[in-house]
């Protein structure tokens, strides 16, 4: 059963046991990204997904890791280490950027623009209301219930807005607005 997950450089050959995660796609990246698994007997592996490094999170209410790289979107079963569902970006021509899981076990995705909530499976998403227009999404961390977002007002640079998501009723509010 996998208890933790993070993004690693690509480790020494023969370090980790090792798994490839790769699905034969047209628009393939010749790009990496490695993550360590660690049991709950606190044996570690790695696996390697192809596409560039963007976000990794773990769910122990739906028993699932996922993976966003800049090709796919993975999902693997805590249980078997298996990938059960898959996304590529020329599907849903969403490149996600950022990933978490709130305190009550859901994951929370965004790409550039929009942010949603998946349940079971990553084919079950759902956009959540943002009140204002809104680019280059970065989740910033939980303090409570409560996440922390920094974005860009959409096609005004050098803006800085901050957002907080309420992970009780998924509501987005604007904290602050900053132009230079």
């Amino acid at each position: 059963m996998i208890t933790n997950a993070e993004i690693i450089e690509q480790p020494y050959s023969g370090h980790f046991k090792e798994r490839i995660y790769d699905i034969s796609n047209q628009w393939n990246s010749q790009d990496w990204t490695w993550i360590k698994f660690e049991e709950e007997n606190y044996n570690e592996w790695c696996g390697q997904f192809r596409g560039a490094q963007r976000a990794v999170a773990l769910s122990r209410k739906h028993n699932q890791t996922l993976v966003a790289t800049s090709d796919f979107l993975f999902q693997i079963d805590c249980a078997s280490g298996e990938l059960t569902e898959f996304m590529s970006r020329d599907e849903t021509e969403t490149i996600y950027q950022d990933l978490t899981v709130t305190p009550f076990g859901d994951f929370i995705i965004a790409d550039y623009h929009n942010i949603e909530i998946i349940g079971e499976t990553i084919n079950d998403r759902q956009l959540l209301y943002i009140p204002i227009a809104i680019d280059m999404i970065k989740f910033n961390g939980w303090s409570e219930n409560k996440l922390s977002i920094s974005c860009e007002d959409l096609g005004i640079s050098d803006s800085k807005i901050e957002l907080e998501l309420d992970a009780t009723t998924f509501e987005i509010n604007v904290l602050s607005r900053i132009y230079k």
